[in-house]
């Protein structure tokens, strides 16, 4: 059996063998309860608490209480979470307010949260982007007002890559007294991220895109902005989040920041190389092809190309007999017939968007396995027109 060339680093990544190493001694040998009385127990806050400087190091968050402790991190058990708590917690904090603003190209973690916000009261404003996946920054100035309790925006998109003007969304937020966030689930450990120069309140990431395990995420909330839990329980995380920690996890994420930050600038620079030499060798091969998003501003690890006239599920499904993983958009969104929301909210053409393919790298990815799937993609994109009466109708 061929080895898989996985290209879906934006869905999920593998974990990193020293990030694996790290956790190992805390499922079998250092096991206590984090909360314990007993030493056996509590030594294992102390590891915690290092996990929670990694990720404050990675994310620029300087801030360190009298015992050096980076209590502007809150563990969480996803992105989603943290989004969801991120919400909330700013309504929370500007009860006098009772408007959202964010962009119609968020991820599900953001939108569905807002559709229930709009089902209790709450005003929410999506503003639209352009061909390009880019917001206007006078568009915002606009939407936010005297009643904004919140400005949330992603960092980057999650199927695009596009990068949004982070310092200059968080200061039209408090211009006019309101709160930013940003769900930096897919910057996190790729692009430099400092919260305490960009201005950010609040900052969500996820484990298991930056080759720590699923199931944890963290929130950054800014030192001095009121916060009020999502999960009630326990006095863990400071009584912020309630719940036995999850501490295998939270050392993973902690060592996989560490690597990232350790990593990111050569790393960076390796993964645009093998993303446009992707991009160039289709666009060199294959005729009526499109790259989505913001060209000159965007993540180094993804490409979105729109092959038109077929449609991407199969283009998918002949990739997978090959073994090689990409995906059609969000990995929230599989299995839905529709073109995904970023596509459509970008206006492309449903001749375009049914044909997109969203190829995310990682540090793993190799040139030989880049230059295998230029040289599979054309028989495969030739074989599915010649069957497309869309292609036929277009000749």
């Amino acid at each position: 059996m061929k080895p898989v060339i996985y290209l879906d680093n934006n869905a999920t990544t593998r974990v990193d063998p020293e990030v694996f190493e790290a956790m190992k001694p805390f499922f079998c040998e250092r096991y206590g309860n984090p909360s314990s009385i007993h030493h056996f127990g509590g030594s294992v806050a102390a590891d915690i608490e290092k996990a929670r400087c990694q990720v404050a190091e990675l994310l620029g968050a300087e801030f360190r209480d009298r015992d050096g402790i980076a209590t502007e991190i809150i563990f969480t058990s996803c992105g989603t979470e943290s989004d969801n708590a991120a919400l909330f917690a700013a309504l929370g904090a500007r009860p006098d307010r009772h408007k959202i603003v964010t962009t119609a190209v968020e991820h599900p973690g953001i939108l569905a949260c807002c559709r229930e916000l709009e089902r209790r009261g709450v005003i929410v404003e999506y503003l639209p982007v352009d061909s390009r996946g880019r917001l206007d920054l006078e568009q915002v100035r606009r939407a936010v007002n005297s009643d904004t309790a919140l400005l949330s925006t992603m960092w980057a998109n999650n199927e695009t890559g596009t990068l949004f003007p982070i310092p200059e969304l968080a200061w039209i937020a408090h211009e006019k007294g309101a709160l930013f966030h940003t769900d930096a689930v897919q910057a996190a450990g790729k692009v430099p991220i400092d919260v305490d120069a960009d201005g950010v309140d609040f900052l969500s990431i996820s484990g298991h895109k930056l080759h720590a395990p699923k199931g944890v995420g963290v929130l950054y909330v800014r030192r001095g902005v009121r916060f009020r839990p999502l999960i009630f329980g326990g006095h863990q995380e400071r009584s912020r989040r309630g719940g036995t920690e999850n501490v295998t996890s939270i050392i993973g994420l902690g060592k996989a920041c560490e690597i990232a930050r350790r990593n990111l600038p050569l790393e960076s620079v390796q993964l645009a190389e093998l993303r446009d030499r992707l991009e160039k060798g289709v666009i060199e091969r294959i005729p009526d092809v499109r790259v989505n998003g913001d060209i000159e501003h965007r993540l180094p690890n993804t490409a979105s190309i729109s092959f038109e006239y077929i449609e991407g599920e199969s283009i998918l499904m002949l990739l997978d007999r090959l073994n090689i993983c990409a995906s059609s958009g969000s990995a929230c969104t599989t299995g839905s017939l529709e073109p995904s929301h970023v596509l459509r909210a970008m206006g492309l053409p449903y001749t375009a968007a049914h044909g997109t393919i969203r190829f995310s790298l990682s540090k793993y990815n190799t040139r030989e396995e880049i230059d295998f799937v230029i040289e599979s993609l054309p028989p495969i994109i030739e074989q599915l027109r010649a069957i497309s009466p869309y292609w036929q109708e277009r000749r």
